[in-house]
């Protein structure tokens, strides 16, 4: 008897950001008095002036057509200029392709990019799409893992060891989701050079690169190491800058052949983009970055403040967030004790109790291939979060 899912879907785990954020809000549908620490958007409405050029492109028939299935040639063209402008890598527009969303632009590279039995080294802790997209496609992820007591960053000698004959691709995400880390500009034009001495592509997700803190400063490894870019696929979007995550823009750029290869592809699977929200993305990027500095003010703020906190419960350890909008503790200290009259076994364990007895989500690290830890979000209101943070406390230390 057939299989009634083909093998490649059937094997796909649920996004555990979104189950975690779906359940929280589900329960708050009930009236729980539930906080979320699980979504990883800013709670910021996108700037005005970005909504204001969308209504204005609902009503140019135009835009109610079909447009190229590779992206508005105006937004390529805007697209060049803030890639320059923020990552000092100079790129022409048929190098991009404009994808509903930073998801799809992952799904797109994977999928052009590998071939059954394909490895690709993904530094853990990660964002829990990359391996999922990874073994759609065929392809091996190889875990290498940096903990705390590395600052959650890999290093030269750990890609070297887990480096074999088939190892296609480097997954390289500064800022991080989920643990927040930024990489020095020493370590990346590090891994720049190890991935063009072995001949490795490299797979950037670049989408944080404006929420970085205190002396901390994002560095594109493309533009740090130049001769990457024949072998480098650069992945953004607006959705984190702008506060723009339901509006579902982000693109990809790379050498002509793999862009080519990956518009086609497009091109059967959805088509363009949205037009309306490919208007609003020009705007976002051609705008200036007034409206993040002060997100990012926020964030920062918020970011001080969760640090602290988690760092007063007994049996948490937290890093401080150099960059995105997330706390990335180890709950290793509360794993194995009895909290609430439960034995706790495992962080998963920990997130399941959390959410029941004191309505507070997060996600737990087995999500990001890092048992032991917790992502929490700090894209939340002050209040909130304080608030959060304090009953998870009243929870494990009573």
């Amino acid at each position: 008897m057939t299989n009634r899912i083909s093998s490649a879907v059937g094997q796909i785990a649920e996004s555990a950001t979104l189950a975690v954020d779906s359940k929280a809000k589900a329960m708050k549908a009930e009236g729980q008095d539930v906080i979320g620490f699980g979504a990883g958007e800013p709670d910021f409405a996108t700037p005005a002036h970005i909504v204001n050029a969308a209504t204005a492109a609902c009503q140019e028939t135009k835009y109610h057509r079909y447009s190229p299935a590779g992206g508005l040639p105006e937004l390529k063209e805007a697209l060049v200029t803030k890639t320059s402008r923020d990552s000092q890598v100079e790129l022409e527009p048929a190098q991009f392709l404009v994808t509903n969303g930073g998801k799809q632009a992952v799904f797109n590279t994977m999928m052009t990019l590998l071939d059954p039995g394909d490895e690709v080294i993904l530094p853990a802790p990660y964002w829990t799409t990359y391996p999922e997209s990874i073994r759609m496609f065929g392809g091996v992820p190889v875990e290498v893992f940096a903990g705390a007591d590395q600052g959650f960053r890999v290093t030269v000698e750990q890609l070297d060891a887990a480096k074999t004959d088939r190892t296609k691709a480097l997954v390289f995400v500064s800022p991080s989701n989920p643990t927040g880390a930024v990489y020095s500009e020493d370590e990346i034009a590090a891994i720049g050079a190890w991935a063009v001495d072995n001949g490795v592509w490299i797979i950037t997700d670049e989408i944080y690169e404006h929420l970085v803190y205190g002396d901390k400063s994002h560095y594109s490894i493309a533009a740090l190491v130049p001769e990457v870019m024949d072998r480098c696929v650069i992945l953004n979007g607006v959705a984190k800058t702008y506060a723009m995550t339901g509006w579902r823009v982000g693109w990809m750029a790379g050498p002509l052949d793999v862009i080519k290869a990956a518009t086609n592809m497009q091109s059967h699977a959805t088509s363009n983009v949205c037009n309306v929200a490919q208007v609003a993305a020009i705007t976002a990027v051609e705008g200036g970055l007034d409206d993040v500095g002060l997100m990012r003010e926020a964030f920062d703020e918020r970011r001080v403040t969760i640090h602290r906190m988690l760092n007063e419960i007994d049996g948490i350890s937290c890093l401080e967030p150099e960059g995105a909008f997330y706390a990335f503790p180890s709950l290793e200290g509360l794993v194995g004790r009895e909290i609430a009259g439960r034995e706790i076994q495992s962080t998963l364990d920990l997130a399941t109790l959390v959410l029941e007895e004191a309505k507070v989500a997060f996600v737990p690290g087995e999500a990001f291939g890092a048992p032991g830890y917790a992502r929490f979000s700090f894209a939340l209101g002050m209040d909130d979060l304080m608030d959060g943070v304090s009953r998870v406390g009243e929870l494990v230390n009573n």
